[in-house]
């Protein structure tokens, strides 16, 4: 998975007032969980630009003043209610040989031929809760659908690998066509015939599929 670097300083005072001086001075508060103890920092606002405002996931490699560094992932952000500017994050540290989980978004390649045909493509878990160490663990889960036809779907126990573990139920649908009132029925042995006239949703010999799958 790729990292990005966050460049701050250690907080030696972390109560209200300290705290709200660094929001003041355009730096965001946070803590690093997971070791021996919990290390209180700072860093400029603009450090966390491409680490929270983005869809894709990123671990984190903290670099303080004096020299510490320590490998990372975002467990919890705190935005203002009214600005939506970052007030606090929580950080998690990670260790080669310790699996953590992490929320890994999902991406479709390809066209589904069901939805050429008219079929609803419904894709309702663009996030897997995946876990595994460090090293394994993936920028993003990727899911054919070139093959996909009305009324097929894509369950978690075929997105499952050795290097990590997807915590969800193996029959989630993840993915799948659903069939529109409007849907063309192709059958397959029918495909790439010339010269036949295609049964549609108006007026076709074969009538319009209704209902979803």
């Amino acid at each position: 998975m790729k990292s990005i670097t966050i460049k701050g300083s250690k907080r030696e005072i972390v109560g209200k007032v300290a705290t709200k001086a660094l929001r003041n001075a355009g730096k965001v508060p946070c803590v690093l969980y997971g070791g021996e103890k919990p290390v209180h920092f700072s860093a400029d606002e603009l450090e966390f630009r491409h680490l929270v405002y983005t869809p894709n996931v990123y671990t984190a490699s903290i670099e303080l003043e004096g020299g510490e560094k320590f490998n990372a992932i975002v467990q919890d952000i705190q935005f203002h209610p009214v600005t939506d500017k970052i007030i606090h994050i929580d950080f998690y540290q990670l260790f080669d040989d310790k699996a953590v989980s992490l929320n890994i978004p999902v991406k479709l390649e390809g066209s589904a031929p069901g939805v050429i045909n008219g079929g609803v493509l419904r894709f309702p878990n663009r996030r897997l809760r995946v876990k595994a160490i460090p090293a394994n663990l993936p920028d993003f889960i990727n899911i054919d659908i070139s093959k996909l036809k009305i009324g097929d779907k894509v369950f978690v126990e075929s997105l499952m690998s050795e290097e990590f573990e997807i915590l969800h139920p193996e029959d989630m649908v993840v993915v799948q066509v659903r069939t529109a009132r409007a849907a063309i029925v192709v059958d397959e042995e029918e495909e790439g015939e010339e010269g036949e006239e295609g049964a549609t949703a108006e007026g076709g010999d074969a009538p319009a599929a209704e209902g979803e799958a």
